[in-house]
Order: structure tokens, then sequence, then C-alpha cells
């Protein structure tokens, strides 16, 4: 359909949906009487029941038989309205009325014919004292209105050879005087809801047939027209942008418009030009990750080639330094002073930091495939850590490790060992030799899941995506090789590794290992 046909439709549409709003309003205004009447029921009932609750007052308050007659009619009046509502209703309150209303009078029934009876009984008392006579007008005229209190009077200045029987019954009276009464205030609440509902109801037709008729009818053809020029407007606008937007693509500048919504024709030279910008920019940013992958890929080889050849002329001397000073740390005597045994133990930590980067360069230019063995990853991780006490800068630290006693994986053994000896060098500088080290096994039945924590100063959140990235690093020292062969050598056993730190406080890896190739 052509933009012209649309927009003449559209006018058209929009004039019907208004016109059909109109009629509905009026003919909601036609329905205006039968709500009136609603609402007159409704108010007529309220009023009913008003009058049905002050007649129950009285009947309490002065015992008079008048006021039975006039609660009966009452209620018949009520029950009577009820049902000429019936019609008229929309929710079920009606009914809940009608109940109440039948309970009501149940209860009533009930409560005059245990005054009657109790009428009867008085007559046959008497009383301590020829003066206490004068009470038997007032308990006949309160006994109603205050049941216990008149039954304390009994037991106190009667003769009763029933005690216990008058106080059962004045109880059980007041509790059905109660229960009526609760029943009443239900009534009213009742009541009031009808009479609220049916306001509501008059008033929201009132107001949707002045909205329809006040407001609908007269704009209808102002929205017509404001539709149509907007729609106008609207498709030149998005040529305009379209236009410039092609300009901008020609200067290799891919950038898509807004998607459209609708389905017209400039809709759809909008969608394919979208396609086409991303299609285009997808390739480019295609051939610029390709071509920065095969400049990084050979910066890695050279780089690797460089490490492995340093590694391997520096592991040797290292290593007869390292043994060197491990003999002469345990042949070093109680007469040695301070000066010695601290340079004695400084030369096996930054021997071992050294053997660390050489190790890490070894791994990182290798990259070999793991070994895959039976381990018991609870001795892997308390023999690494063993390892590493002998270095000064964990002296200082607490560690804390939790696990059963046998957990059994298939692993390369070295690289496993590899993996924790990395993460807890890392841990011990972060805390700066002073903290607690946490690690916890949690062994499942296809996994095993480790958790190494320390309380060091955390890792900021703007780096926290880049600690696994080969040679990033933030400290002053080290080659940021460490973090790297952790994840591949995690990776290469099928595993993940993942991080939670807060700044201050500390941070968490959490690795998952399967335990089966």
């Amino acid at each position: 359909m052509s933009i012209k046909k649309k927009i003449i439709l559209s006018f058209f549409i929009s004039f019907s949906i208004i016109a059909t709003l109109a009629i509905a309003a009026y003919l909601d205004f036609r329905e205006t009487r039968t709500e009136f009447k609603y609402l007159e029921l409704a108010e007529s009932i309220r009023g009913k029941t008003l009058q049905l609750r002050r007649h129950e007052k009285n009947f309490f308050l002065y015992g008079d038989s008048k006021e039975i007659d006039l609660i009966h009619r009452y209620i018949g009046e009520i029950e009577a309205l009820i049902k000429d509502a019936k019609p008229y209703t929309r929710n079920d309150n009606l009914d809940k009325l009608n109940v109440k209303l039948k309970e009501f009078s149940l209860q009533f029934e009930n409560i005059t014919a245990m005054a009657s009876g109790f009428h009867e009984e008085l007559a046959s008392l008497k009383p301590k004292k020829p003066s206490y006579l004068f009470l038997i007008p007032i308990i006949k005229a309160t006994f109603l209105e205050h049941p216990l209190q008149n039954a304390q009077l009994l037991k106190r200045f009667f003769y009763i050879s029933k005690k216990d029987d008058y106080i059962t019954f004045l109880k059980r009276l007041g509790n059905e005087i109660k229960d009526m009464r609760n029943t009443g205030e239900k009534i009213i609440e009742i009541s009031k809801e009808l009479d609220r509902g049916a306001r509501e109801r008059v008033q929201n037709i009132i107001n949707v047939t002045k909205v329809a008729v006040l407001v609908f009818l007269p704009i209808s053809f102002l929205i017509g027209f404001v539709s149509l020029f907007y729609i106008s407007q609207s498709i030149v606008n998005r040529l305009k942008k379209l236009m410039v937007t092609i300009e901008k693509s020609g200067a290799g500048f891919f950038s898509p418009m807004p998607f459209p919504a609708g389905h017209d024709e400039v809709s759809t030279l909008i969608r394919t030009y979208n396609n086409m910008a991303e299609a285009l920019h997808a390739r480019e940013e295609l051939l610029r990750t390709k071509e920065e992958e095969l400049i990084q890929s050979k910066k890695l080889a050279a780089i690797g080639t460089l490490a492995s050849g340093v590694a391997h002329e520096l592991n040797n001397p290292l290593n007869n330094i390292h043994i060197s000073a491990q003999i002469l740390a345990k042949e070093m005597g109680e007469d040695c002073t301070g000066i010695i045994e601290e340079t004695v133990d400084d030369i096996l930590s930054q021997t071992f930091r050294v053997k660390k980067i050489v190790a890490n360069l070894l791994d990182f230019a290798r990259s070999k495939e793991p070994d895959f063995q039976e381990i018991n990853i609870v001795d892997i991780i308390q023999k690494t850590y063993a390892q590493a006490q002998k270095i000064t800068a964990f002296k200082d630290i607490e560690f804390v490790f939790e696990s059963p006693p046998e957990v059994f994986l298939q692993a390369d053994q070295v690289q496993i060992e590899r993996v924790f000896v990395n993460l807890f060098t890392n841990a011990a500088d972060a805390m700066e030799g002073k903290g607690e080290l946490h690690v916890k096994v949690f062994p499942e039945e296809d996994t095993v899941k480790i958790e190494v924590t320390d309380t060091g100063n955390g890792i900021p959140p703007e780096v926290k995506d880049k600690i696994f990235d080969p040679f990033f690093t933030t400290r002053d020292r080290g080659t940021g090789l460490g973090l790297s062969i952790v994840y591949n050598i995690i990776k290469n056993h099928g595993g993940s590794i993942t991080v939670e730190s807060t700044v201050g406080e500390g941070t968490t890896f959490r690795i998952f290992l399967p335990r089966y190739k």
C-alpha cells in the first residue's frame, strides 16, 4: 500500500475509533437510569439497616416489646429490597447481606426467647433481705444490656439454689448479644459498601458520558488532521535522516538508524540500509580483529621463543643458588647473627620468586597438554602451601584449610601444583605478608569446587576483567603471566575459574574442575 493511501486510511481509522467511543459513551448514558435505580435501592437498604440497628439498641436498653415488632418489620423490608436489587448487582455483596440478615434474625429470636424465660425465673427469686426487693425491677430492665453485672447482683443479694446455672446462662446470653451486635456491624458495613459501589457506578457512567460527549466528538476532526500532518512530516524527516546517514557511510562511518516500527516504504528502506550498514561494519570489524590477532600472535610467538631461551639459561644457575641457600640455612647454628639469617632468608625468597618467574615463562612458552592421572587434590594443596611457607612472605599468614581427608580427580599433578603456587603467591603479595588465607574444597558428584580466599586489598572493578590477560599486572614487579597460566591450565582441564573481589576486604577465586577426563 502506498504512503498516500496509508495516510488517508489512518485518518479514517482514527476518526472511526473516536466516533465509536462517542457512541459507546452515549449508550452508557442510557444505562444511567438503571444505575440510579440501583443507587436508590442501595440507599434504602442502608437507611433500613441503620433503623434496624437503632431499634436493636433500644430493645437492649429498655426491653420494650414494641421494639421487637419494629425489628421484625425492618428485617422484612430489607429482605424485600434485597430481592428488588438482585437484577442490578454486579458482585456478591447482596448475597452476603442476605446471609448476615438471616443470621441476625435467628440470633434475635434466640435472645428474645432467652430473655422471656429469664423474666419468669426472676419472679421466683427471694432476696436475702426485704430491702433488696428494689433490685428486681432494675435487673429486669438492665440484664440484656449488662448480663454479667446482673449475674453478680443475683449471686450477692438473692437466695438462689442454682448459682452456676444462672451465671452460665447470663454469660451465654452475653455472648449471644455480642455475636448479634457483631452481625449487625457486618450488616452496616455491607450496606455501606453497597451504597458506595452504587454511587461509584453512577459517577463512572456520568464521567464517561461527559468525556464522550464534550471531548471526543469535538476533537475527532482535529485529531484526524493532526495525524495527517504528523505522518507526512514523519516521512519527510526520516528521509532526510536517511540521506545524511548514507553520506556518512560513504566516509566510512557505518552507523545504523533507529529501528523503524512501521512497514511502509520508508521503513523498508531504513531496514535495508541498516542491514547493509551492519554487514559492512561487521566485515570491517572482522578484518580489524583478524589483523590484530595476527599481530598479537606474532608478538606472542616471538616473546615465547625469547622467554623459552631466557628461562633455560637462567634455570640452572637459579637452581644452584636456591639449593646452596637451602643448605646454608640448614647449616647455620644458633650463634649465627641476625643479619646473616635475614640475608639467607632474603636469598631464598628472591630465588623462589625468580624461579616462579622462570617457571611462568616456560609454562607460557610451552603451553603443553595436561597428562591426566588420578590425584588427591587435598595432598596437592597441602604440599604446595608447605613449599610456599618456606618463603618469608608467608611467615605472618594464617592458613585455614577446610576439606575432606581425600578428594580424588583426574588431572595433571604438575600443572595443578603450578595453579596453586601462583594463587598462593598472588594472595601473599595482595596481603603484603600479613592476613588470612582460606582454602575450601567442595567435592561433588562430577566436579570439585575449590575456593581460595585472601584478606588482601582486593582487585579494583575496572581491572577485574583483565587479570587473566597475558602480561597484565598492576604490581611494579612481576611478568603478568601467573593468572594467565592458571586460566589456561584450568581451561585445558575442562574446568573454569571465576573471581569475586571487594576493594579493601579481599578476593576469592573459585575453581571448578571435572572429576573425570
